[in-house]
């Protein structure tokens, strides 16, 4: 093969095309000071390098994802930073652990999510263990009916000051929710049943879970659980050991 490495420019590509895989010679091929042989050449050497090391596509992929996770994070920090009232200290005041707590929990949750009720206990645990963490509670009912439903009586429960014991119960609970087993857990818990079911009603419980679902898709949260610590953002069910690190973590800065 006839070979055209004429100039520093053609050799500086050659070498920017093979780290950063086949996909980029379109874009960098076409510049201008090329010719047209040498944008033919510039084709022919990656090619040949890269089937010679192939071992770099996997370098490339690997770098492309580290940069999309860092835009991601960039991008969930910011949207933390934009929404902290509505985050931390929410008007619907779904909140249980320690009210003054100094460091303070979001999680994003369903009723009829089974990672939920997976890491329930692990967060349950670690508020009582520590004693200074303020659990702030986002109703995300993604999974059906039945969680919206259970979301709109554990929202409605407020009125009769029972939010963390119905809450508690309806995670606790084995199997799917729907408005029967709801309303079972609901009389068990001691809750008036017939007034729950007039509060469920008002206008303000599904503006509650409207913010909330508007609020997760500006974190691009897309299922539960999810858990807000600080500027860090968790998706699914995690260890004791990661959620104590994040909360020390989070008290020290």
């Amino acid at each position: 093969m006839t070979r055209f490495l004429t100039s520093k420019a053609l050799r500086t590509a050659v070498s920017a095309l093979a780290l950063t895989g086949l996909a980029a010679v379109p874009a960098i091929a076409q510049n201008a000071t090329f010719s047209d042989a040498q944008k033919k050449e510039v084709r022919a050497l990656v090619r040949e390098y890269i089937l010679a090391n192939p071992e770099i596509i996997t370098e490339a992929v690997s770098l492309l994802q580290e940069k999309e996770e860092k835009a991601k994070a960039s991008k969930v920090v910011a949207a933390i930073n934009a929404n902290k009232a509505a985050l931390f200290s929410p008007a619907e005041a779904t909140v249980i652990g320690n009210p003054k707590g100094d460091v303070t929990v979001v999680e994003f949750f369903d009723y009829n999510c089974g990672y939920c009720k997976q890491v329930y206990p692990t967060v349950m645990e670690t508020l009582k263990e520590d004693g200074k963490i303020k659990l702030v509670l986002k109703e995300f009912p993604i999974l059906g009916p039945g969680s919206v439903v259970a979301s709109q009586a554990a929202l409605a429960s407020r009125k009769q000051n029972k939010y963390q014991e119905f809450h508690m119960a309806m995670l606790s609970h084995r199997g799917q929710l729907n408005e029967d087993s709801i309303m079972k857990i609901a009389t068990d818990v001691k809750l008036d049943v017939k007034k729950l079911r007039e509060d469920m009603k008002a206008p303000e419980i599904n503006d509650v879970l409207k913010k909330n679902h508007q609020l997760a898709q500006d974190l691009g949260i897309e299922g539960t659980p999810a858990i807000i610590i600080g500027e860090t953002l968790v998706p699914g069910a995690l260890q004791k050991d990661h959620l104590k690190e994040l909360i020390a973590d989070a008290r020290k800065k």
